[in-house]
């Protein structure tokens, strides 16, 4: 498993969350269990106490994704950095699948997390996998949705850093919101144009006179 994966549980945490929306999922302590994925063993120490401990992470995770889509890099580092020395990991070679060829362990590399609650496991997980994902493909890559409302957090994996958008769902809204907004635009300037040469054609007339 690549380490630049665990950067998804860093998305996960401050999408849920909508402030634009007034919308927040994270409510209860099954709310924060979800948020694990398929690590069931780390969900279970999760308890009714984590729901506020994962806000306050989430409060700050969101804040390195504002600043590296304003553009301020080193902001977005600094507060990284900041949870990566709170929140601390120790990388470890894991072998718990086997390879279909040979029955070999698939060794790779595992972030093994020693917290003393839930939401230190989780924190040290998601700025890790965040870090290592800033590092390799720079923070121009953490982005903010730019279709409005939605200010979803998302990771740009393009080719071209060319993505502007959380999800194709936004994309497409935001596009037909483009072009509704030029049709109104074209509306009115031949609107504007059809007054003009009526008024031009009244002046002429009058002037005939």
């Amino acid at each position: 498993m690549e380490l630049a994966y665990y950067s998804d549980y860093a998305v996960r945490l401050v999408n849920s969350e909508e402030p634009a929306r007034n919308k927040d999922t994270l409510t209860s302590v099954e709310a924060v269990r979800s948020l694990f994925g398929g690590n069931a063993s780390a969900a279970r120490r999760a308890t009714d106490a984590d729901v506020t401990r994962f806000r306050s992470v989430r409060g700050r995770l969101r804040a390195i994704f504002e600043a590296a889509d304003g553009g301020d890099e080193t902001l977005a580092v600094d507060l990284l950095n900041s949870l990566l020395m709170e929140f601390p990991v120790s990388p470890q070679i894991s072998g718990h699948e086997t390879r279909k060829e040979d029955g070999r362990p698939d060794w790779h590399m595992h972030l093994a997390d020693h917290p003393s609650n839930a939401t230190a496991g989780y924190a040290a997980i998601a700025s890790m996998g965040l870090a290592f994902h800033l590092t390799e493909h720079g923070a121009d890559r953490l982005g903010l949705c730019q279709a409005p409302p939605c200010r979803n957090a998302y990771l740009d994996t393009s080719t071209n850093r060319s993505r502007r958008y959380c999800s194709d769902r936004c994309a497409t809204r935001a596009n037909v919101a483009a072009y509704r907004a030029r049709k109104r635009l074209e509306t009115d300037r031949s609107a504007n144009t059809g007054r003009t040469a009526d008024s031009s054609q009244e002046s002429t007339t009058t002037a005939d006179r």
